[in-house]
Order: structure tokens, then C-alpha cells, then sequence
């Protein structure tokens, strides 16, 4: 799609109490399919480039992207705008995020990476709920409930294909998710929400390459050999297309439409994710898995649903 094409699609106003329109649901579609694949690219690519040098190149290749787009759409970077705190604060828990994600990947799977890593929107429903005064409603709480049973269910239940290694994969991927609640929360409830997207994401892309680097001094990490075209390829899918541009694209969707009706596709981008991994890298689902992943994909589904019973705000974006 073209950059003219997807600016006017996720700036454009629309009226109160209607749906997203089509442009839209196009857009969160084609973003909830990139980011299922993003676990599944990171897997591929571990043989030849290690998790932390792997996350570090993501960041550091993304920056120019956001820097070009930015100055392209005139984004003044450098104009104090009381942002720089919160823009640093979000940028140590991006990094800090993706240590935990990629470190997990090392030991679980793409597809159950997948769904705990999507557990985020429950952790920012309670961030929301407790640090920005949103109330929740009866539905809202059951969604929480399924989704922490789901979580549960898939963690606690003994499964032939999950050992320790596999757990505690999984429960650093669940960190990864609680920070990356944490970031959004502190991007809605600072004055970083006022910011451009690419200057917003630039903080947390530029604070990450060097704790991304550090961590992976501290781990002894290395590229022993030349990597392959396709882990080649597969970075500069995670670099250029998913930090540079999804990323972005989502933080201008949020500050056009409802971030609820938006959320309300994420729930989808799990499925993405496991159906990927089962066809490409032939993961193994259980059917304790699968019900799991399910009570997940559902709870996240009735956090996200609008509350009926509330009257529109006239000034809010649908």
C-alpha cells in the first residue's frame, strides 16, 4: 500500500458511533498479520544471529526508517516538548521488553510465544483500570478472568512437549507482554501521547540499541558465520517493516480512531501467529494448548468490546 495512501486511511475523522471504516479494518488486518508472523521471523533467523544482536539490529535499522518517514511528514524531533522523560522511560521498557521476548523465544515456541506475548492487552486493561481511572465493565472483568485462565491453563497444565526450558520461556514472554502494557500505558497517560508517532517510537528505538547491546555483551553472543539470505531477509522484515512502519502506523491508528475498536482486531493476531508456526515451522499444538490459546483469544476479545450501556463522547473519534 502506498505511504500516501496509508497516511490518508489512518487520519482521516470519522463520525461518532459508527465502525471503523473499511480502510481501517484493511490496515488492522494487514498489521495483525505482520505481527503474527514477527515471533515465527525471529525463530527462523536464531540459527544464524543470536536473540539480544538479533533485537539490536531490529532497533538500530528501524531508526532510519522513523527518521525519514518522520522528516518526510515534517516531524520536528528535537523541538522540546516536554516528552523527553516519558520518551526515555518508554525506551528503557522497550528494551528491557524485547530482552525478555527474544531471550524466550530461545527456549519456547513461535506459536506459544504467539499467544502469551498477546496477553498484553489484559495487563493494559488493569494499567488502565488502576493508573488512568478507566472503568471496566462486568464483561470487561469476565474477558480478564477467561484470559488469566487461559494464561494459566497453558502454563500450569503438564503438556508431553513442555519441559522447565519451555516454562520459563514462556514466563519471560509473559514479561515481555506486562512491559509492553507498561509502554502503552505510559504513552496514554504522559504528555509522550502528544507527540508524532516516529518521534515517539524514536525514544524507544534508539534507548533499546544499547541495552539490547549490552545484554548481548553480557551473554557472550556472537555471529560465528556469515547468515543466510533468508535470515537476512527476515531482519529486515523485523527492522524495516515491523518496527519502522507497523509500529508507527498503529500509534497514528490509535490517535485517529477509538483505541478500543481498534484493539478489538488484536485479539486475531494470536491465530495469525499459531497457524504460521504449525504450516511453517511444524510446531506441535495439543488440544490443552489449543483450548487454552482459545480462552485467551476470547477474554482478550470481551476486554476490547465497547460497553453498550456507555454514551459516546462527542469529541472522541469513533
Amino acid at each position: 500500500m502506498p505511504t500516501q495512501a496509508i497516511s490518508a486511511s489512518v487520519t482521516r475523522p470519522v463520525s461518532v458511533g459508527h465502525g471503523l471504516p473499511p480502510g481501517a479494518i484493511a490496515v488492522m488486518l494487514m498489521l495483525c498479520v505482520s505481527w503474527g508472523f514477527n515471533q515465527l521471523a525471529v525463530k527462523l533467523a536464531l540459527p544464524d544471529v543470536p536473540p539480544m544482536l538479533q533485537a539490536m539490529i531490529r532497533s538500530a535499522g528501524a531508526l532510519p526508517v522513523m527518521l525519514i518517514v518522520g522528516w518526510a511528514r515534517g516531524v520536528k524531533f528535537f523541538e522540546r516538548d516536554c516528552t523527553l522523560v516519558p520518551g526515555l522511560v518508554a525506551g528503557l521498557m522497550f528494551g528491557v521488553e524485547f530482552v525478555l521476548i527474544f531471550t524466550g523465544l530461545v527456549f519456547t515456541s513461535a506459536s506459544r510465544a504467539s499467544v502469551f506475548l498477546y496477553t498484553a492487552p489484559f495487563f493494559v486493561a488493569l494499567g488502565s483500570h488502576q493508573f488512568l481511572g478507566e472503568r471496566l465493565s462486568t464483561v470487561q472483568w469476565s474477558g480478564l478472568a477467561l484470559s488469566f485462565a487461559g494464561v494459566a491453563l497453558a502454563i500450569g497444565v503438564p503438556q508431553p512437549n513442555v519441559d522447565a526450558k519451555v516454562l520459563l520461556g514462556d514466563l519471560l514472554v509473559v514479561g515481555g507482554g506486562v512491559l509492553w502494557a507498561a509502554t502503552t500505558l505510559v504513552a496514554k497517560g504522559t504528555n509522550l501521547r502528544k507527540a508524532a508517532p516516529e518521534k515517539a517510537l524514536g525514544y524507544q528505538a534508539a534507548v533499546s540499541v544499547p541495552i539490547l547491546g549490552f545484554a548481548s555483551w553480557i551473554a557472550g553472543e556472537q555471529i560465528t558465520h556469515m547468515p543466510s539470505a533468508l535470515s537476512i531477509s527476515l531482519l529486515a522484515y523485523q527492522a524495516v517493516w515491523v518496527v519502522g512502519c507497523t509500529f508507527v502506523i498503529w500509534f497514528a491508528m490509535v490517535k485517529t480512531y477509538s483505541a478500543s475498536k481498534l484493539s478489538a482486531f488484536t485479539f486475531v493476531t494470536p491465530l495469525f501467529g499459531v497457524v504460521a508456526a504449525y504450516f511453517i515451522m511444524h510446531d506441535t499444538l495439543t488440544a490443552v494448548f489449543g483450548v487454552a490459546a482459545l480462552f485467551v483469544i476470547a477474554g482478550l476479545y470481551l476486554v476490547n468490546k465497547p460497553d453498550p450501556k456507555v454514551t459516546p463522547d462527542p469529541n472522541v473519534p469513533a
